[in-house]
């Protein structure tokens, strides 16, 4: 038996990793093959438009702009919230990070975000 042992199964709806080294084990379950930080990330910041959005009536111009630089002070000011945006788009990706946020000031937030890891 090979006591350092790495396999995946696909479940369909997500990802089984499963590591094994010596007598240590490690399983890893990723949900629609999406990392969990990355949807308790995303998840974060569509609570925060949903705020900020009732600040900026839809009829203001750039609004999604407007509310992506507020959502963006938010994290600046809040670097634990950032480091977790950071770690979730790292281990999925700025698209899944975008899409998940499912909200037109989303792109916007992720051009700042791919600054921020671009000058980690």
């Amino acid at each position: 038996m090979n006591n350092n042992e790495n396999w995946t199964v696909n479940t369909g709806g997500g990802t089984f990793n499963r590591h094994i080294q010596g007598n240590y084990i490690q399983g890893n379950y990723n949900a629609a093959g999406k990392p969990q930080s990355l949807v308790e990330a995303a998840s974060e910041i569509q609570a925060l438009i949903k705020q900020l959005e009732t600040s900026y009536p839809s009829d203001t111009p750039g609004r999604d702009k407007v509310v992506a630089k507020e959502v963006v002070k938010h994290l600046e000011s809040n670097p634990t919230l950032k480091q977790k945006v950071i770690n979730g788009v790292t281990e999925g990706s700025l698209a899944a990070f975008e899409k998940a946020i499912d909200n037109p000031a989303g792109a916007f937030i992720t051009g700042f975000i791919k600054g921020w890891k671009e000058f980690r």
